[in-house]
């Protein structure tokens, strides 16, 4: 009997080190499907929508990529607007598809969808591949452009000490095609040993791997605790004492608020969708701390905005920080005037991003919704 295979694809956007697409090397006929959700363009229950201009960009130049590298394989990415449910369930009634492969998801809706699909076609064999996360026992031969161009240079031994600038390249860069899948974390911690073993193993080097650790202790915690990482008190047994403020978050969102520093970073990450990671720990803090806002609204924004969102990294370290996650301190309060004379001491990238200009007044009579 012919096998008639579909992958859905979701955050596994690549050829190399993919264990989904090599399960689905032996069929005799295969889809490969991605959905674009029509929800992801509407905004939610907290005032933002789940894909954002900047990550829809960056997406749509990552699909037509895989495409490309698709057609070498005599395959073609087929991309749908529509619900992923309604989407496959047709295409796998069309085309008498037998088997559906995908890769593990640890998002809540994605799980739910997963599990709705298999209610709903009970005949359908099913193929679950881990591809996100780095403990996986898995490895193939990598290769990307700017994983090779990194790894070229010097800024891996120095990385510590850049990590935490404000504006430039002090990061790795790779957030964005680990977030969507098209670079795999396993492909990016056997670039780093190789840097160690041909160059420099240095606390730098070990920070890298250590962010890594981070990201993948975000996936199984988002998997652990389901619809608890969207929940206003997260995993903790009782809710913070925010509120939500109409005219303090759109100050927030706006960079008007009394704060140059997160003026700054909120008005980089609206024109670019891209924020350091220090920057989203100090606008984080003050959305909670300063303007006493719910968290999931920030987090959310992120969410919209960011071109490197990843659900389990982006909730769960709003979580941490507002004290309703991970984190036994509890909750994470920045001295913003402080971080201003550490990571700003010149006023360069305040002046850059205009962080000094549109400054209101902190409104303290506004209602909550």
């Amino acid at each position: 009997m012919t096998r008639t295979a579909l992958y859905w694809l979701t955050h596994d956007l690549r050829i190399d080190d993919n264990a989904a697409l090599r399960a689905a090397a032996d069929a005799d006929r295969l889809l490969c499907v991605y959905c674009l959700d029509p929800d992801w363009f509407r905004p939610t229950r907290f005032q933002a929508k789940p894909l954002g201009e900047h990550r829809w960009r960056f997406l749509c130049e990552t699909l037509t990529e895989l495409n490309r590298a698709l057609q070498h394989y005599g395959q073609r990415l087929h991309v749908l607007f529509q619900e992923p449910v309604t989407a496959l369930g047709n295409l796998i009634e069309q085309y008498r598809v037998d088997t559906l492969i995908c890769s593990h998801a640890v998002g809540l809706d994605e799980r739910q969808q997963l599990e709705q699909l298999k209610a709903e076609q009970p005949t359908l064999a099913v193929i679950e591949c881990w591809t996100h996360t780095l403990f996986t026992p898995e490895h193939l031969p990598f290769g990307r452009e700017h994983l090779q161009h990194y790894f070229s240079t010097a800024r891996p031994a120095c990385y510590k000490d850049t990590r935490n600038a404000l504006d430039g390249d002090g990061g790795s860069g790779f957030s964005p095609w680990l977030a969507n899948g098209a670079l795999s974390p396993r492909q990016l911690v056997a670039a780093l040993r190789d840097y160690e073993q041909q160059r420099v193993a240095n606390e730098s080097t070990y920070w890298l791997f250590f962010e890594l650790l981070w990201r993948e202790y975000f996936q199984w915690y988002a998997l652990k605790y389901g619809v608890g990482l969207f929940r206003f008190r997260g995993i903790k047994t009782h809710p913070p004492l925010t509120s939500f403020y109409a005219g303090r978050y759109r100050q927030w969102i706006e960079g008007t608020t009394p704060w140059p520093i997160v003026n700054a970073c909120m008005k980089q990450l609206a024109a670019t969708g891209l924020m350091s990671n220090r920057g989203r720990q100090l606008v984080a803090s003050c959305l909670v701390n300063e303007l006493g806002i719910d968290w999931r609204y920030g987090a959310a924004w992120f969410q919209q905005q960011l071109i490197d969102h990843d659900v389990a990294s982006n909730w769960g370290n709003w979580q941490y920080l507002a004290g309703v996650g991970a984190d036994p301190r509890g909750q994470r309060h920045f001295d913003l005037d402080k971080q201003t004379r550490l990571y700003d001491p010149h006023g360069h990238f305040i002046r850059h991003w205009q962080g000094d200009t549109g400054i209101t007044v902190l409104d303290s009579v506004d209602c909550a919704d």
